[in-house]
């Protein structure tokens, strides 16, 4: 797949939370993922494909996803951006909150090997 390909892919199955399958079908087993904040593992980058299956599977059980707005792709090169905005309860403290983020990517060979979280500066309060 080319760089389009792979951010359409991306967004469809974003837009089904079908997260797994994204891992599965589209990202490399090298794939760097940088976080904007360090995850309890105490620092913001995963790297290697079992590191963002744990950093998804900590998403997927410990946030409930009210509503989820994925805008884009925007494309050029070998990279890519979507834009994330979520309505998500976190499971454990019951704070609802409404989140959005772009995730910039990186293709190479038709995998992601990089992606990277920025949020949107009005989330800091």
């Amino acid at each position: 797949m080319n760089t389009q390909e792979v951010a359409n892919k991306v967004v469809e199955l974003t837009r089904k939370q079908a997260w797994k399958e994204a891992l599965d079908t589209l990202y490399s087993k090298d794939i760097v993922s940088v976080e904007a904040r360090a995850m309890e593992s105490g620092s913001p980058e995963s790297r290697g494909i079992d590191a963002v299956r744990a950093k998804t599977d900590w998403w997927v059980n410990n946030m409930q996803v009210h509503s989820a707005k994925v805008s884009g792709p925007f494309v050029a090169h070998d990279r890519f951006v979507v834009q994330y905005d979520m309505d998500v309860t976190d499971k454990n403290s019951k704070k609802r909150m409404q989140l959005s983020e772009v995730g910039v990517y990186t293709v190479k060979d038709g995998k992601i090997v990089r992606e990277e979280f920025l949020p949107y500066a009005g989330n800091e309060k």
